[in-house]
């Protein structure tokens, strides 16, 4: 079994791989953002092989799959010695209907519900961090209204609930994905906030701010989306979006769509970086969000043992000021996502 270096998780006592496991593309197409068929066999097979490459934690969700991402997870890691065992992270607050998209509530006798069922799912006594996957709203995910529904649960009360669970023994440690700073703000005043989960990349960088406040305050950082949805990875054009099955969440998405042709352009100003360091574009994807201040980790998924190969090494390249000033200066030239363009 291989090892990665890790560095503390904010102050949770975990040690973690700078790389962890996403398991939201294994889930299967059999849900509304599903990325298209998958095999389970495949999928357990990749969770084991990136545990054995050195990654120590896996990152799901209830919702991903409908339950089935974390049935997965509890597959790969069946049997595994306590020595090998990898952390699991996984998330509340999204409860899905099949036929509809999930809404966003931290209600707690939901909450009560939702963490007994991954526990069950997991096949564990204990979830490693638990986190908050969106703010409560009361309304549909896809929901672009700027206002929350009636009967929304404020988040000092589901803040509160969280800090109850760890209290409990339920789980290690709690953590807010997609909050802003003025929500971390106001959840800090109630408990400590052990870990955040945002969206970043070379493509989408507004989180910036959200990691700064998390490093003032000994929060731990866990990205995800780094390579934004493959797009990052050197392997995708227009002919491939084109090629996306029916099922696949992504060909609905503007960043495969309005987007494609500026987030394909930092895909060139990242490659002659890449063939440099005589590593894959993906790993200098990878290695632009690790060189950011104040990031623990972040999030890569695979739904096969091949793909986590051609990511593992991300780790390994050290961008140089000069590397960082090059892709710096191709995003701007760009145009492509929002936020500042270096770390």
């Amino acid at each position: 079994m291989s090892t990665l270096p890790t560095t503390p998780l904010g102050t949770t006592g975990m040690d973690i791989s700078r790389l962890g496991f996403g398991a939201w593309a294994v889930a299967g197409a059999a849900w509304r953002y599903g990325w298209g068929a998958t095999d389970d066999a495949d999928s357990v097979a990749a969770v084991r092989h990136a545990v054995r490459s050195g990654v120590n934690w896996i990152d799901t969700a209830a919702v991903y799959g409908l339950g089935h991402s974390e049935e997965l997870v509890a597959r790969a890691i069946a049997g595994l010695p306590d020595g090998e065992r990898p952390y699991v992270f996984t998330k509340v607050g999204l409860v899905w209907d099949p036929a509809a998209a999930p809404v966003r509530s931290m209600r707690p006798a939901s909450v009560r519900r939702e963490i007994e069922d991954s526990l069950r799912r997991l096949g564990v006594e204990r979830i490693d961090l638990y986190q908050v996957h969106w703010p409560d709203t009361g309304e549909s995910l896809e929901h672009r209204g700027a206002d929350t529904a009636a009967g929304a649960t404020p988040l000092e009360e589901y803040w509160q609930l969280m800090a109850d669970l760890k209290k409990e023994g339920k789980v290690r440690a709690i953590g807010l994905s997609n909050h802003s700073v003025g929500e971390l703000e106001r959840a800090e005043r109630i408990a400590h906030v052990d870990a955040i989960q945002p969206p970043f990349s070379a493509l989408k960088r507004e989180a910036a701010d959200e990691i700064a406040w998390a490093a003032a305050h000994g929060t731990g950082v866990i990205a995800y989306s780094p390579m934004q949805s493959g797009l990052l990875t050197g392997t995708f054009d227009a002919e491939r979006v084109a090629a996306l099955p029916a099922d696949d969440w992504r060909r609905r998405h503007p960043d495969f769509t309005t987007r494609l042709a500026a987030n394909l352009t930092v895909v060139e100003v990242l490659r002659p970086v890449a063939r440099r360091h005589g590593v894959s574009v993906a790993e200098v994807a990878l290695a632009w969000v690790l060189a950011w201040p104040g990031l623990t980790g972040v999030i890569v998924g695979a739904r096969t043992a091949r793909q986590v190969d051609g990511w593992i090494g991300a780790g390994s390249p050290t961008l140089t000021p000069a590397d960082l000033a090059e892709i710096a200066k191709g995003i701007e030239a760009t145009g492509a996502g929002r936020g500042p363009v270096r770390p």
